[in-house]
């Protein structure tokens, strides 16, 4: 609060703050605000390089030096304003009224010029440069260096996807302090001392980050720039898009950059109350899918000869809806939308279920589910929203505790993880992870780890100890429950049970963008849109009156869910499929899922790019990929985060689109022409809200190894070989290498040296990765689920929980 000099006599100070006087005017600050802040909130610039409100401070470029009195005695020298912090009765005057700070600045700038090249023409920082920016406005308009500059070879290769140009550096720190506060991952850092001094990495520690891209976006200078996107373009030729992530259930709010309808990179955009400003590496560079040699632009069918070939969207419609029309009559419809979609998508796709369809075989879940799932995100997900009451992200920064299950955050939603590391690093967060061995992330948020054979952990969480359930019965604690704990019979039962002991808030945090949207749609056997029960007569009545049905038109009784739905198709029980974005490798038994995609008597694919799926398909319809369509995705908080068309959208058309034009089609209106029309009936829908209930089955029984056996647990890293991801040379170089980890006993009892390769074999297929040692329980091997030289489903054919043989590679032995 500014105060005038009439009212500062009359005023008392506020409890909490002080009072001071920046450039002649008195302001009420809170104590222990760095003066920095300060001057921004009374709209005073000080110009910064080091400065970053998301970093501690550091004090190292110097460009903020402001003149300072205490106590009526100017300070000796000027004073960095990002590192002191306010007091009573300071006096502080910055470069706007003292010729010392001034000054000062003005030396700085220079010093900071004598090795700084002046190729802003050719940098990729020109032209939104802090930088060049006060350069210009507070520089001196001449130098006084007439010696050569010094150099560095270049470009210095960070990693694959960063590229230092060591001469632009002003060593503001931030790339290392951002590494190392808020990433973890302290690879990159300063060497050598005095003029000689640098950033640089050392050779046997790469900067391997999945947030490492976020240190191009915040230096201040070119130094450290995108190897995708260096020497592409200049940021004013730049056409500048507001957009949502779509690689996780977080909702990250981006940037997209596009130039004549291509997009050249992608950015954080700064919310607060999501994502700060940062973004996984995932999220920032994996976007070539929009321009892969895969894309489908015109629809296509299948011909009498058995060849796909593109044709009109009229024809390819006509002959979906009537090979639809004729399987309905004829055993029926099944609907796999997948997880990609937009919640409008996915309200489309649950609505075309069961008007054109008129079924219930609709689910999103395109990975392993189970029965218990629904019921427990029926119970304690649906329609919950930090407004009222939901966790969000905001509130895992202010839990004194929270326990992940069945999630690891670094692998599945990196901006969880920056929240869970920002609270354990600045409020002490106790977090606690139910899982298998200490992973990488868990390290870099102090978890202590609840080790568990996979199979056994709603076990391991009945039986918890005091210590978990003391943290958890503290106000504001939080569960996060990712999709894996399908996987584990009985371990959504028994989070709902912790739950219920400890007043723990609990939160489902999917690996999927889509997921959250579509399970709200009602894209689910056993709900309606706004999570109303198939099974409830007034809920179905709800739904009806929106719609314009007549009464008892909705099928009352709880579908199939993804793997029915496809053994369905498999025995001809179902005669029709449509499926959207559904990649087969990711279900529970692939090899099943592609038999019944054979089998169907007819397959529809609403898809981006060429697949499995397509490749089977009668009837294939291209849809539009987030940068050509407008939407929003519902985020694991239950946060609506809605974008806008980036690129010509022209020719292409939106899953809600292509949905409602196939109903007319089937004689069905769906009224979800545009994303807009289908969220505003979504929204005068409403929703119920969880019903509160208590989950209930049996917990599971881990399997036992035999001889030259280990019990198989497996999980997803974050950048691995997601279609999306594909064609992005310089993102999959910072993968985390595949391995296969046991415990040191395991090991010893397998013959498997730490190193050296081993074959983790079933009845279907083998796969040889090295071995790592890690601290998992006595007889489990992990191995990831889709990462190069290890992919899990399609080769071996089983899953989380499964029997494997383990042996070293040479070797015969280890069959399951």
């Amino acid at each position: 609060m500014t105060l005038s000099p009439e009212k500062a006599e009359t005023t008392p100070v506020p409890e909490g703050h002080v009072r001071l006087t920046i450039d002649g005017r008195e302001i009420d600050a809170p104590k222990g605000e760095i003066l920095i802040r300060t001057c921004e909130r009374l709209g005073i610039i000080v110009p910064r390089f080091c400065d970053h409100p998301l970093l501690d401070p550091a004090g190292a470029c110097r460009q903020c030096l402001v003149e300072v009195e205490m106590g009526g005695r100017p300070m000796p020298k000027p004073q960095a304003s990002c590192t002191m912090t306010v007091a009573d009765g300071m006096v502080v005057k910055t470069q706007h009224t003292s010729a010392v700070a001034d000054k000062a600045q003005q030396g700085v700038m220079e010093l900071l010029l004598i090795n700084h090249p002046l190729d802003c023409p050719i940098c990729d920082k020109g032209g939104e440069c802090p930088l060049q920016n006060q350069a210009m406005s507070g520089g001196r308009a001449d130098s006084r260096f007439v010696e050569t500059k010094r150099t560095f070879p270049k470009p210095l290769p960070i990693s694959s996807q960063v590229l230092l140009d060591r001469e632009r550096c002003v060593l503001c720190q931030r790339c290392t302090r951002f590494s190392e506060e808020i990433a973890g991952d302290p690879f990159i850092d300063l060497l050598e001392r005095g003029a000689n001094q640098q950033i640089g990495i050392a050779e046997d520690a790469p900067f391997q980050s999945y947030f490492s891209g976020n240190t191009i976006q915040i230096c201040p200078v070119g130094a450290l720039t995108s190897a995708a996107y260096r020497f592409r373009s200049r940021p004013f030729d730049l056409r500048s898009t507001p957009s949502t992530c779509e690689h996780c259930s977080s909702g990250c709010a981006t940037r997209v950059d596009s130039r004549r309808g291509t997009v050249l990179r992608r950015l954080a955009g700064n919310d607060p109350s999501v994502n700060e400003e940062w973004l996984c590496d995932k999220g920032r560079f994996a976007f070539r899918y929009l321009q892969a040699a895969q894309r489908i632009i015109r629809p296509m069918v299948r011909g009498s000869d058995g060849v796909l070939a593109e044709t009109s969207w009229t024809d390819a419609l006509d002959k979906a809806a009537a090979g639809l029309l004729a399987a309905r009559e004829n055993g029926g419809i099944g609907v796999l939308p997948g997880g990609r979609l937009t919640v409008e998508d996915a309200y489309a796709y649950a609505k075309f279920a069961r008007i054109a369809g008129r079924t219930n075989d609709i689910d999103f879940r395109a990975r392993p589910t189970s029965d218990e799932e629904l019921e427990f995100l029926a119970a304690h997900v649906v329609g919950t929203h930090p407004d009222d009451g939901g966790a969000s992200f905001l509130s895992l920064e202010d839990a004194p505790a929270v326990l992940t299950v069945g999630t690891d955050p670094e692998e599945e939603s990196g901006i969880v993880f920056l929240r869970l590391r920002k609270a354990w690093r600045k409020k002490g967060l106790r977090h606690f992870q139910l899982g298998q061995w200490t992973t990488v992330g868990a390290e870099k948020t102090g978890a202590t780890v609840l080790h568990a054979v996979p199979g056994a952990e709603a076990a391991v969480l009945n039986e918890a100890g005091a210590e978990l359930t003391d943290a958890l019965s503290a106000p504001g604690a939080v569960i996060l429950v990712g999709d894996r704990a399908a996987e584990s019979p009985g371990l959504y039962s028994a989070v709902s049970a912790l739950a219920a002991r400890t007043g723990a808030t609990i939160a489902w945090v999917p690996r999927r963008a889509g997921d959250r949207g579509a399970l709200e749609a009602g894209a689910v056997p056993n709900l309606l849109p706004g999570g109303r029960p198939v099974t409830d007569s007034t809920a179905r009545a709800e739904v009806e009156r929106v719609w314009g049905l007549d009464e008892r038109t909705l099928p009352d009784t709880p579908g199939r869910d993804t793997a029915a739905i496809l053994d369905a198709a498999a025995h001809g029980t179902i005669t029709g499929l449509v499926v959207g974005g559904v990649d087969p490798n990711d279900l529970a038994d692939p090899q099943a899922a592609l038999t019944a995609l054979r089998e169907v008597g007819f397959l529809v694919s609403l898809e981006i790019q060429t697949s499995a799926v397509t490749e089977l398909a009668d009837v294939v319809l291209p849809v539009a990929p987030d940068a050509q369509r407008s939407g929003s995705y519902v985020n694991w908080e239950g946060r609506r985060r809605e974008f806008g068309v980036a690129l010509d959208a022209s020719g292409v058309l939106p899953d809600c689109r292509v949905l409602d034009t196939l109903g007319v089609e089937m004689d069905h209106d769906l009224f979800t022409q545009t994303p807009s029309a289908a969220w505003g009936e979504l929204e005068r829908l409403g929703g119920r809200g969880p019903s509160g209930a208590a989950v209930s089955a049996a917990a599971g029984e881990p399997a036992r190894p035999a001889f030259g056996q280990a019990v198989l647990a497996t999980s997803r890293q974050l950048i691995d070989d997601a279609t999306l991801a594909e064609d992005e040379p310089a993102l999959a170089g910072t993968a985390r290498r595949a391995y296969a980890r046991v415990n040191p006993a395991t090991a010893e009892r397998l013959g498997l040296a730490e190193g050296a390769d081993a074959v983790v074999r079933s009845d279907r297929g083998a796969l040889t990765l090295p071995v790592a040692l890690a601290d998992l329980p006595d007889g489990v091997v992990w191995v990831p689920t889709c990462s190069p030289g290890s992919h899990v489903r399609p080769t071996l054919g089983v899953g989380h929980g499964d029997l494997v043989g383990v042996s070293p590679a040479g070797t015969n032995g280890g069959a399951a």
